[in-house]
């Protein structure tokens, strides 16, 4: 029997969105206040293992959070209020409830980075840091993360740097400083011959400060009015850019690469059980909804976890969200800044490729 699961509800966010530094553009503020969406499937009974977000203030710290909720008692979260909002915040918070074997705290963290790349920085250190003190063991950050504008021009080019240049080596230092794996979008100078145009590069920096992962975007985002390709190189077509962190294997797409289901089953192919998508998927009519529909698509149709990072507004369309291998929504953001936690749970994992054993039974490869 499956334990009673709490009602639906929105709850405002409280905290406030984290300030730019005096360097840094000051920010819009979102369209009311927007906090994160609760979202609660209420026609299925939850597998085992998943879990229900429910917004409240982070202790301590100006970046909203996403708490998620295991439906299992084994998960050891005490269940949230029913009737009466959350309950009172303790006066210090628990340590979180230690990973069982095989399963990993991940976090997907929601900003508005812009054309100052220290306050970028700086506002994901304290998004990372939030994160890491709920209990992530992998944050995800947004695509552009380190310098970002609507539409691409040669602010972008002028931007960008080495792989090895300064703003990537903070990343790293970040990701040792929490303990930590952070994946988070850079804009990277190629070098050689290409000197107009810049790499859409993703960056999963491990606790040891070294790179576990290099992705550099391969489907440029020219649809829609842009033209990513005028200032953007496509990355070479490599072997899937994956990396582990105690036994669950970490894949990496980017942004418009989820319109190319072909190019999320390689990762999948190549042993990936969570793919990572960070973006900057800029808003505009049905875009919200083909952002949702596709992400759970690629998570049902390869039976993988699947956490998305998205730019809050206005550069973004927010939603940043993590859904399990059933395309079942574990936790999303609203549009403002924040980060949003759930668990990635390898037996959940199993058993829902046993029933549905999909991946096993395609009889076409994809290759490039």
């Amino acid at each position: 029997m499956q334990p009673q699961q709490p009602p639906s509800r929105a709850v405002p966010e409280s905290a406030e969105p984290l300030r730019p530094t005096a360097s840094a553009p000051a920010e819009p503020n979102s369209p009311g206040g927007a906090g994160a969406r609760v979202s609660d499937e209420s026609d299925t009974a939850d597998a085992p293992g998943t879990t229900r977000a429910h917004t409240a203030e982070p202790i301590g710290s100006p970046v909203p959070i996403v708490i998620t909720y295991s439906t299992t008692a084994e998960a050891g979260r005490p269940a949230p209020a029913v009737g009466g909002g959350l309950e009172p915040r303790p006066a210090a918070r628990p340590a979180p409830a230690p990973a069982p074997a095989q399963a990993v705290d991940i976090a997907v963290v929601q900003f508005g980075p812009y054309t100052d790349k220290a306050a970028n920085l700086a506002a994901l250190r304290d998004h990372v840091r939030a994160a890491a003190e709920h209990g992530a063991k992998v944050v995800v950050a947004p695509e552009y993360s380190m310098f970002a504008v609507k539409r691409l021009d040669e602010r972008v080019v002028a931007a960008a740097e080495p792989i090895t240049g300064p703003w990537a080596s903070e990343l790293r230092g970040l990701a040792a400083e929490f303990g930590v794996h952070v994946v988070a979008g850079v804009v990277e100078a190629p070098g050689g011959q290409i000197t107009d145009r810049v790499y859409n590069t993703l960056i999963a920096a491990g606790p040891d400060a070294e790179f576990a992962a290099i992705y550099r975007k391969v489907h440029l985002y020219d649809a829609f009015g842009f033209r990513e390709s005028e200032v953007v190189a496509p990355g070479p077509i490599e072997d899937p850019a994956t990396f582990t962190v105690e036994g669950v294997t970490f894949g990496l797409q980017t942004c418009f690469d989820l319109r190319f289901p072909e190019g999320c089953r390689r990762v999948a192919a190549a042993g990936a059980q969570v793919l990572l998508l960070p973006a900057q998927w800029i808003p505009g009519p049905g875009k919200l909804d083909q952002w949702t529909t596709l992400l759970r698509a690629r998570a049902i149709e390869n039976t993988v976890y699947v956490a998305a990072a998205d730019h809050c507004a206005p550069r973004g369309a927010g939603a940043s969200m993590i859904v399990d291998p059933s395309g079942n929504l574990l936790a999303e953001l609203g549009d403002a800044p924040g980060i949003a936690t759930s668990r990635v749970d390898l037996d959940h994992l199993r058993r829902i490729r046993t029933t549905n054993p999909s991946l096993s039974l395609r009889r076409f490869t994809v290759e490039p």
